[in-house]
């Protein structure tokens, strides 16, 4: 392979960096995992997290350590991972389940049949845990008497397969459960992926040496990434969600590998950043643009103005650079 289709290919999102939020939420599913097959008594957990915030790459990765493994009839699935459909039903969500069992006839029989099917394929894949990711999709159905019925079947699975659960998704799951009070009580267990934040010191560290594990990654030299400076501005331009994060690295590495370069500029950053985050930023607001106007983006119009809807505000509300603890 070329140098140049080896850096066509290059993604930090192929690369797992294990920072301590990362690892808390590995823990915590294998945990669950652990406790369960050790005591025959299934528990669950619930996992939130905004969106970009890492959830999809810890599921991935929990999932790599336990492969499925082909074998005879059928696959042998240790933890058995599904999305739930945009607008969840008993039927389409057994059908979801029963397709990544590996059922051959999952768009067959009724609601009722599907679910006893369910069961025999759980225990014929020996399924130890079983992850249900998108959940906010309960929260963000319109029909109120549906999304009921549905939460209830899932009470009923969980309690009859026997096995742990761990449900992925948005903050907004919290209503799904709130609304179901003996589906919250199976996850009373719940844990926040946060997004890194700059507002102790501890924090400040803890993102450096994230964007420190980065930058050791780049196939080429670079305005260095891990000072304290561009990672305020790396802070401001991604609110700290990792995908933001890879997202604006990956675009400014294309950028040097299109013009033949051999170095990543700070205007390949803020370019990056108009390509992946905000393609209507004003200059003015480009957060590596400038030096002393930077702050969040969290004003109507801008990039995160939604999410800070959701996130617990624990800075002032100018948001600029001197508020950090640099």
């Amino acid at each position: 392979m070329s140098t140049k289709s080896a850096l066509d290919g290059f993604t930090v999102r192929h690369q797992i960096i294990e920072h301590e939020a990362f690892q808390t939420g590995m823990a915590r599913i294998e945990a669950v995992h652990r406790r369960s097959k050790a005591s025959g008594i299934p528990s669950g957990l619930l996992i939130t997290g905004l969106s970009g915030s890492g959830k999809s790459t810890l599921r991935d990765e929990y999932l790599s350590r336990y492969p499925r493994v082909q074998c005879g009839v059928a696959d042998q699935i240790p933890v058995l991972s599904v999305d739930t459909p945009t607008a969840p039903t008993v039927k389409n969500l057994a059908e979801t389940i029963l397709i990544s069992l590996g059922d051959i006839a999952a768009n067959k029989g009724s609601a009722e049949e599907k679910t006893m099917r369910i069961y025999g394929f759980l225990k014929l894949c020996k399924v130890e845990l079983l992850i249900i990711d998108e959940f906010q999709h309960f929260a963000e159905h319109g029909r109120r008497s549906e999304v009921a019925r549905v939460s209830d079947w899932l009470k009923s699975l969980i309690n009859h397969a026997g096995i742990p659960v761990i449900l992925l998704g948005l903050p907004s799951c919290e209503q799904t459960l709130a609304d179901n009070i003996q589906l919250a009580r199976r996850f009373s267990a719940r844990y926040y992926l946060k997004p890194f934040s700059m507002h102790s010191i501890a924090e400040v560290q803890v993102f450096r040496a994230v964007l420190a594990a980065i930058e050791s990654m780049l196939p080429f030299a670079s305005t260095p990434i891990s000072t304290r400076e561009m990672a305020t501005r790396f802070y401001f331009a991604t609110h700290g969600l990792i995908d933001f994060i890879s997202k604006i690295v990956d675009s400014a590495v294309q950028r040097v590998t299109g013009r033949k370069g051999s170095r990543i500029e700070m205007l390949d950053y803020a370019d990056a950043f108009k390509e992946e985050v905000w393609s209507e930023a004003p200059d003015s607001l480009n957060p590596f643009i400038g030096d002393d106007k930077i702050r969040l983006l969290n004003r109507l119009g801008e990039p995160f103005h939604d999410l800070e809807k959701r996130t617990p505000r624990r800075i002032g509300k100018s948001g600029k650079t001197g508020e950090i603890p640099l």
